[in-house]
């Protein structure tokens, strides 16, 4: 009994990305009790047929570790018609203190390998920096600032320009599928 899938949608003339893995968890950051917000972001010519493009871990607090596990799963499959605007993964790390309070830990992005394979892939994170009035409000009731655009962590020139503290590293494992790239005159 042969089955065949199709997409609603989706013409199948498009060379297609697939991509599966997991946030592996978290390591170097200053305290433990953390959970991670994700999202993919991709150009115009980049459809998503399945899969979640955002989601959220579980909050893992270690006693005795300083690394927290997640094992989050990511599991989508884009079709493209060019290479531009590459799929991003995008961060925050998030702790959560134990009145139930959450604060921004970090920002970070990494661009989807483009090799098809398995990827172990180190992201590193960073917050920004405030003025000394918030820092010093920061010490005493808690949160620190954050972006008013937090596409700000993945596009733009101005990225560059905020002044940040490093925080810690977020462990990702991918693995690329790529289909019909030179089937349909998309080069890598």
């Amino acid at each position: 009994m042969k089955m065949s899938v199709k997409f609603v949608g989706f013409t199948g003339k498009m060379a297609e990305v697939h991509v599966i893995g997991q946030l592996v968890g978290a390591s170097e950051f200053p305290s433990h009790s953390l959970f991670c917000k994700w999202g993919l972001h991709a150009g115009g010519a980049w459809k998503l047929i399945a899969g979640l493009k955002g989601g959220q871990t579980h909050v893992d607090n270690p006693e005795n570790e300083e690394h927290a596990y997640w094992s989050h799963p990511i599991d989508v499959h884009y079709a493209t018609k060019g290479l531009q605007g590459w799929p991003r993964l995008h961060l925050q790390v998030w702790h959560q203190d134990m009145h139930g309070r959450n604060e921004l830990y970090g920002y970070g992005f990494v661009h989807v390998p483009s090799s098809p394979g398995c990827h172990d892939i180190e992201c590193v994170t960073w917050k920004p920096n405030g003025t000394f009035q918030e820092e010093m409000m920061q010490q005493f009731v808690g949160g620190c600032p954050q972006l008013k655009n937090p596409d700000l962590v993945y596009a733009g020139a101005d990225r560059y320009k905020l002044h940040t503290t490093a925080m810690g590293k977020v462990q990702i494992r991918l693995n690329v599928i790529l289909r019909n790239f030179d089937k349909y005159g998309v080069e890598c």
